[in-house]
């Protein structure tokens, strides 16, 4: 059994957080959007989401551009159609060059190409141009991630992006709110040191979770609406 969620608001999990975002969203579903999801984390929420919207899931892979020597700072993204976003500040105060990220860009490249293949069996993505899309992450801390899947969804010229997070930090939830055409928060806390401190149940989310997720969001089934489900 999970934890109660506390007065803070706490997730019990990111099926909750689908669930609720779907709630949120569920005007939406007269544009048929399609759910593009980061993975790995926002899958399971990406899943909930179009399956009660009764919409078609797909992944948008992206991967963190880390500091060298601490992969956990991130200094920008890149997204699998090469679409880069290099946070130059971060980069200045972490004190090394572009130039220097060069090697982690190759490195993660090659995590993209691996994680397209298993997650798309080595398929493109669906045509975007002109549909609504709802880009779907469990959380955020700077947003990197996000602002360079929004820019690459810029380029595919789509009609409109929404961005659903399960929690996001107040200033990173303004900024995207400037490069989205709407972001749903479910937490926006003022204070913020990590995307899991707003999960009761915040496992690593496995490469065959993703696949199984994808493979039931691929199979058809009727319409689920936010009230029935």
């Amino acid at each position: 059994m999970f934890p109660t969620p506390s007065r803070r608001g706490i997730l019990r999990d990111r099926r909750e957080a689908g669930e609720r975002l779907a709630e949120r969203l569920a005007h939406l579903q007269q544009l048929h959007p399609v759910v593009l999801a980061l993975p790995r984390g926002g899958v399971p929420v990406g899943f909930e989401i179009a399956r009660r919207l009764g919409v078609p899931l797909e992944v948008l892979i992206v991967r963190k551009i880390g500091a060298p020597g601490n992969p956990e700072y991130g200094l920008g993204a890149l997204v699998e159609d090469g679409t880069r976003y290099i946070d130059e500040p971060r980069v200045r105060e972490a004190g090394c060059t572009l130039a220097e990220l060069e090697t982690t860009v190759t490195e993660e490249l090659e995590e993209i190409r691996r994680r397209a293949r298993a997650y798309r069996h080595g398929k493109p993505l669906p045509e975007l141009a002109g549909r609504v899309v709802v880009l779907v992450d469990d959380g955020v801390a700077t947003g990197g991630t996000v602002r360079a899947a929004i820019r690459s969804l810029r380029a595919h010229r789509v009609r409109r992006i929404i961005v659903a997070l399960g929690v996001a930090p107040r200033d990173t939830f303004h900024q995207l709110g400037r490069e989205a055409d709407e972001v749903v928060a479910l937490q926006i806390p003022e204070v913020f040191f990590a995307v899991g401190e707003w999960y009761a149940r915040f496992d690593q989310v496995s490469d065959e979770e993703v696949e199984r997720l994808l493979d039931r969001a691929r199979s058809p089934a009727p319409p689920t609406s936010p009230a029935e489900a």
